[in-house]
């Protein structure tokens, strides 16, 4: 019994030592290099498109995708034709568990035996806290966020839990009201905080009419009451776009250019 009990008491503390080498430090991740930033207890792996135009950044953020899918092959296209656009530093971030960034305190979007983490109020402070190390590093006083699907999501929630943080947002495939969709409780989407939405904030709403993963309604019957609240927002119609690359059509290009021109 006593060997038994040794056994077990070996491999818990094992279990425990592999669960710990997992864990990047702050100084850790400052060792990996430019492409890496610490903010929320994670280290965040991302690619940044310099652009000449001072004191903005766009910042990008992708959706759900398979636990550990290198997001930043798929975005880093995207973010150096949006900098070569907007002439603005333009930034893809790896949310965790993607493309080599930690997962310290949060698992990836797609994992098993989690759901609805992307409406969880501590990951999107967590989120938050990444905008505003990005901010902070880069010295904007103006960032443009474009979020798709669960990265939409989580960007529009923010606007109400740090109504200052973000300027400009683009919102593609989201979900506006994470109570339609689920009887869960203790979670959190821009419905449960849109009386704290900051006037000032623009907001571009993009939703493919061939969407059947997060349906035009949604974002129709959001776009009525955003503006029902007196909110800067104005629609924006894909025609014949699916979920997938719905931030990368022409009709949200042409939203992001709006939203940085003004």
């Amino acid at each position: 019994m006593f060997k038994k009990f040794l056994i077990l008491t070996s491999l818990i503390f094992a279990f425990n030592l592999s669960l710990n080498a997992k864990q990047i430090s702050e100084f850790e991740c400052a060792k990996k290099g430019e492409n890496f930033i610490f903010a929320g207890n994670e280290c965040i792996k991302y690619k940044e498109f310099k652009g000449e135009v001072e004191g903005t950044i766009n910042i990008i953020v992708h959706g759900t995708w398979k636990e550990g899918t290198d997001t930043l092959a798929r975005y880093a296209p995207f973010a150096e034709d949006i900098a070569m656009r907007t002439d603005v530093t333009t930034i893809a971030v790896a949310l965790p568990g993607y493309a080599g960034s930690s997962t310290n305190k949060f698992t990836s979007l797609s994992h098993d035996g989690v759901e609805n983490l992307a409406a969880k109020k501590e990951y999107v402070e967590f989120l938050g806290q990444l905008v505003e190390e990005l901010k902070n590093k880069y010295d904007a006083s103006t960032v443009t966020y474009i979020g798709h699907s669960a990265g939409c999501m989580m960007g529009a929630t923010l606007t109400g839990l740090k109504p200052d943080l973000i300027n400009n947002i683009l919102c593609a495939g989201g979900v506006y009201n994470i109570h339609e969709k689920t009887d869960v409780k203790d979670l959190i989407s821009i419905s449960d905080v849109l009386d704290k939405v900051n006037k000032q904030t623009k907001f571009a709403l993009v939703y493919g009419t061939a969407d059947d993963i997060s349906p035009p309604k949604l974002t129709l019957d959001f776009y009525k009451l955003a503006k029902e609240k007196g909110l800067d927002v104005r629609l924006v119609e894909a025609k014949d776009a699916l979920h997938l690359d719905l931030d990368m059509t022409n009709a949200s290009i042409n939203a992001i250019l709006e939203l940085v021109e003004e």
